[in-house]
């Protein structure tokens, strides 16, 4: 097995290679991942065999349904010389694993952001890839015929019709299928979307109307998780074709008009990979090569318009796109906070200014009493506000886009909003979201509500409540108040009102948060029933990592060598220190297993950035900065291969868990990837 990340001059290729063919273990554990920048995606295993709910070759993004399961897989089979051979594998509820199609398989790799697979078949040799049209609920299927003699193809289609994160149909449904020549328009359902296919070549290539049900299918990731994990699925026929040395064969599906299925198959590849270039160009010079340029284009796959109609009117009318970050894949939506944290990575470090205005005028049309929602619902046009910190970061983002574009019109047209979020925090604001009048602190929280990013809960309980003045809410106050006064000077406005409020909550953080016993701060004072929390958590480094740092300079030290003894590892933070009794090292299970251990010690990769970022004040040692990114840079050849996860076991060997590809752990490790740059 091998991976390689080519050059500057090329798109960046990750990949293996094998000389008889992957252990099944080894390639259903990897995933990857398309997607089409409206929220719809293709994924599955590189085994070719589907082991999440998730998994599709097409699951669009569809008004009102959200992202659905359109076509769950293709079975394929290859028939070269009378001998049969399977392309794609299935996993059985009893275990068994038929249509063994890693056999043939001699490689995988990412060419940029499309996957490619290639089989030898006895004498000869064929490679299948695949995208998304980007702006359009698109897919292309490509199979070139490399060498050898002729290929005789056979391709069965599943189609669904489900929501991606609803449980899974107790019976399957025979579809409709209406046939217009070459093209072939099937529904799962009769109110189901239609999906329409056709076939691209030179080959006669008949629909073969003859159906078939599969046998009840194994999602093994979903049955780890303590999920339904068996789905039967019918197919109503098959398409044939032969290739012989040199031929192309094409399958495109859409949701969209016929006439898009019939672009040239070739042509749309190449327009795809002219637009994976003009990323990288648009880039930063140290951006465009190695690792970065990996993360640059892994980046381009969370960035989405997200096809809100209360969005695309409002957008038109000031000329604005609409623009938004899925937080992760496969099951996360938009998310204020995420989309706020990974601003500076997804957009900026990549030379995407224009969106990141469009995020930044998207989420200030929807502040709503001086919150940003928390996070839009699939399929919905309405947020849900219950977050006490995605407001506090949308300064953040605010402030990292002005120090790079300088763009004063940006900041006149929001700071009418961000004066307004503050003084709704000032006079308090929902879920008792506001002020403490006695010190200047920002306090928060309702029962039976997780408001902090560490926002686990199972049914009514919540796994870590938080509930009083949170560390890092507060830093994130006192930075805002700061780049208010800044702002409010550059606007020619009095900063004073500004300024004074961020003395007052710096001078009573300092000595509210200081644990003198544990040298490091509180992660919560006046919490639950009055009490101070002196939990051990990551929290607590942005104090320093902001640009308006809240803590005593003086103190920063002792705080970075409590998280490096306690919290760090190899592929970011943990979210608990180890000697707390609530550690749990691994995250698995059902759901509640999982939610009790995604706070209390599971590593999250994101952390790493802000760590970084506060060593680098206190030790600007650029190239033992870098070193911490070794593991990160290493995990992007598994789990989502080209990706980083959202979550990792909190001890060796620090599994990936969760989404296989997290916004946010991209955008921060991409960030200072190119922070730790060493020219």
């Amino acid at each position: 097995m091998s991976s390689v990340v080519e050059p500057a001059s090329a798109l960046p290729r990750l990949g293996f290679d094998w000389a008889s063919g992957p252990e099944f273990s080894d390639v259903v554990s990897r995933e990857w991942l398309v997607t089409n920048g409206r929220g719809g995606y293709a994924s599955g295993t590189l085994a070719a065999c589907n082991t999440r709910r998730y998994h599709g070759l097409f699951v669009p993004s569809l008004p009102k349904w959200g992202r659905v399961v359109l076509l769950a897989r293709l079975a394929e089979q290859a028939q070269v010389g009378g001998h049969l051979y399977p392309l794609t594998t299935e996993e059985h509820g009893d275990e068994q694993i038929l249509q063994d199609g890693i056999r043939g398989m001699r490689s995988f790799h990412l060419d940029g952001l499309i996957p490619v697979w290639e089989y030898t078949l006895g004498p000869s040799r064929i490679r299948r890839k695949l995208m998304m049209v980007h702006g359009e609920n698109t897919l292309f299927v490509m199979w070139e015929h490399v060498s050898g003699p002729e290929v005789h193809l056979r391709l069965r289609p599943f189609p669904v019709t489900r929501p991606h994160d609803r449980p899974i149909p107790k019976e399957a449904h025979e579809p409709i299928v209406r046939l217009q020549g070459p093209r072939v328009e099937m529904q799962a359902t009769p109110d189901a979307p239609p999906m329409r296919m056709r076939l691209h070549s030179s080959c006669p290539m008949p629909f073969v109307a003859l159906g078939q049900s599969s046998q009840p299918l194994l999602y093994r990731t979903e049955r780890a998780r303590g999920y339904d994990h068996t789905e039967v699925q019918h197919s109503p026929g098959y398409f044939e074709c032969s290739l012989g040395a040199g031929e192309v064969l094409a399958l495109s599906v859409t949701t969209e008009d016929w006439w898009v299925l019939d672009r040239n198959p070739q042509h749309t590849f190449e327009l795809e990979q002219e637009r994976e270039r003009k990323l990288l160009m648009r880039a930063p010079d140290e951006a465009r090569g190695g690792v970065p340029a990996r993360l640059v284009l892994a980046a381009d796959q969370f960035i989405i318009d997200p096809m809100r109609p209360a969005d695309d009117a409002w957008a038109r009318s000031i000329g604005q796109d609409a623009r938004s970050v899925i937080a992760g894949y496969h099951w996360f939506t938009d998310w204020g906070r995420d989309t706020m944290i990974s601003l500076e990575g997804l957009t900026l470090c990549t030379g995407r200014y224009r969106e990141a205005a469009a995020i930044l005028r998207t989420f200030q049309h929807y502040v709503k009493d001086g919150l940003i929602p928390n996070y839009f619902p699939d399929g919905e046009n309405e947020g849900v506000y219950h977050t006490a910190d995605a407001t506090m970061w949308f300064f953040h983002a605010v402030d990292r886009y002005l120090e790079c574009t300088r763009d004063v019109e940006l900041l006149k047209d929001v700071f009418p909003s961000l004066v307004s979020i503050v003084e709704h925090h000032l006079r308090g604001t929902h879920f008792h979201i506001g002020v403490d009048p006695a010190d200047g602190l920002l306090r928060q929280g309702v029962e039976g509500y997780q408001l902090t990013w560490m926002d686990a809960k199972v049914d009514s309980w919540v796994v870590t409540p938080r509930r009083g003045k949170a560390v890092e809410i507060n830093a994130l106050w006192f930075n805002a108040l700061r780049l208010m006064a800044t702002w409010a000077e550059r606007l020619g406005m009095d900063p004073t009102p500004y300024m004074g409020a961020a003395e007052r909550v710096y001078v009573s953080f300092n000595k509210r948060f200081w644990n003198t016993e544990a040298g490091c701060l509180f992660d919560v004072v006046e919490g639950e029933d009055g009490r101070d929390d002196p939990t051990i958590r990551p929290n607590q480094i942005f104090a320093i990592s902001l640009r308006h740092p809240v803590l005593s300079q003086e103190r920063w030290k002792a705080i970075l060598e409590v998280v490096h003894k306690d919290l760090l590892t190899p592929v970011g933070l943990r979210s608990l220190a180890p000697n707390h009794p609530d550690y749990k090292a691994n995250y698995d299970g059902d759901l509640r297993a999982r939610d009790a251990a995604y706070h209390q010690g599971t590593v999250w990769g994101w952390l790493i950035g802000h760590y970084i970022e506060a060593t680098l004040k206190v030790n600007p040692d650029i190239k033992a900065a870098r070193a911490l990114l070794l593991g990160l840079e290493h995990h992007l050849e598994y789990a989502g291969v080209g990706q980083i996860s959202e979550i990792f076991d909190a001890t060796e060997p620090y599994r990936p868990r969760g989404c296989i590809a997290q916004a946010w752990s991209v955008a921060e490790a991409l960030r200072v990837f190119l922070k730790t740059h060493v020219t």
